[in-house]
């Protein structure tokens, strides 16, 4: 994998699994790759503006593999469920599934997967990146439950962009257009058995297939790539521009075991009221009550375009004094501005406060504004 220099590789060594689609990738170009829970997770196929426009305007294929499951399974497995996050699982319907956040004793984020809930005590976490299978067996042991903690053979790939809902359709048939946002549906593409559901790491019109058979990872892609081809699809990498854009984080840069659900927005996952305990409850009750001393918040910086994407937690400054750090940063082709998230002090977080971040290329004025910066409530995934 080139670096900045162009000379440091990535060498693919048996210390890290290789997903099923690995082989489909390798031959689609990739010419970078990621670490992500342990995995090669494709960083770069071509360009990542020309990938962001490709995602926008068409549709697209990306390995998403790095994303292990977790399955709860048992007699107790909704109440473990219950257990491990402060989100109300009540209202998550078999055949639904929902963002959530998973907390440690002190209200720290661990994990924020997608929860998909297959039957009435049977869950699949889809995970972001942090060892929560480990989090979920130790918790399991001495819960007392009748619960089973496991990794099954289970590999997502994202199909995303406006045209993903014609190649659905035509890989599945027209029952697939019905599936509500955050919703799934149990199927076969070709006698491969799958699990497809309206979701997705891009805020666009999307959905995820979860290959159930490891074995037919490339026969999965290449009927895929297949359906598509009269709709331009194109494998791309996880577009670290438009999650920015929409919104969304990124575990283990936006937030990490160090931070709370209410100082990265995402209060509205914790439910303190849910008839259910949690771990984390007393901790959590106590941070909203007191309220938070930090905050992530969404940044422009003004003049022009700064990179792709971030490389390094730049300092962010106050009169000269360092307040907080960036942890992440693109430049928008759509809004032609250069967008970022930051941690600042509660006093820096209001709407227009004037900023300064130490970049690689010099000092530049910023200004804390709105997040999400595209599409606020939604409505394209939604739609």
């Amino acid at each position: 994998m080139p670096y900045n220099d162009g000379q440091s590789t990535l060498f693919f060594g048996p210390w890290y699994r290789k997903s099923p689609f690995f082989e489909a990738t390798q031959r689609a170009g990739a010419k970078a790759y990621d670490i992500y829970n342990h995995m090669y997770l494709p960083g770069l196929y071509t360009d990542p503006f020309e990938e962001y426009w490709h995602l926008i305007n068409h549709v697209t294929l990306w390995d998403v593999s790095v994303e292990r499951q977790v399955e709860i399974s048992g007699k107790d497995g909704a109440k473990f469920a219950e257990l491990i996050t402060p989100r109300d699982l009540t209202k998550c319907d078999v055949g639904q599934g929902k963002y959530v956040v998973i907390t440690d004793e002190n209200g720290g984020i661990i994990n924020d997967p997608v929860l998909i809930r297959l039957e009435k005590n049977r869950f699949w976490l889809s995970l972001a990146n942090s060892d929560t299978l480990l989090w979920a067996k130790g918790v399991a042991v001495n819960s007392g439950m009748d619960v089973d903690i496991s990794e099954p053979d289970v590999s997502p790939l994202q199909v995303q962009g406006p045209d993903s809902k014609n190649v659905l359709r035509d890989l599945v048939g027209p029952a697939v257009l019905d599936l509500g946002y955050y919703y799934f549906m149990r199927t076969k593409i070709d006698g491969i058995p799958v699990v497809i559901t309206r979701t997705g790491w891009t805020a666009e019109v999307g959905y995820e297939v979860y290959l159930m058979d490891g074995r037919r990872g490339v026969e999965l892609w290449d009927r895929i790539m297949e359906a598509g081809k009269k709709y331009d699809i194109r494998p791309i990498a996880p577009s670290e521009i438009r999650r920015i854009e929409g919104g969304i984080l990124n575990y283990g840069s936006d937030m990490t075991l160090e931070n709370n659900p209410y100082e990265v927005g995402l209060g509205w996952l914790v439910d303190l009221g849910k008839k259910a305990d949690f771990i984390g409850k007393k901790a959590l009750t106590k941070i909203k009550k007191e309220g938070v001393k930090r905050k992530l918040v969404g940044v422009e910086i003004p003049g022009p375009q700064i990179h792709a994407w971030a490389t390094e937690f730049w300092d962010v400054t106050k009169d000269g004094k360092k307040v907080g750090h960036l942890t992440a940063l693109t430049y928008s082709p759509r809004l032609e501005k250069n967008i970022a998230y930051a941690w600042v002090p509660i006093r820096l977080a209001k709407l227009g406060t004037r900023l300064t971040i130490a970049t690689s290329a010099g000092d530049r004025d910023a200004i804390v504004v709105k997040k999400p910066f595209v599409d606020p409530k939604k409505s394209i995934p939604k739609s």
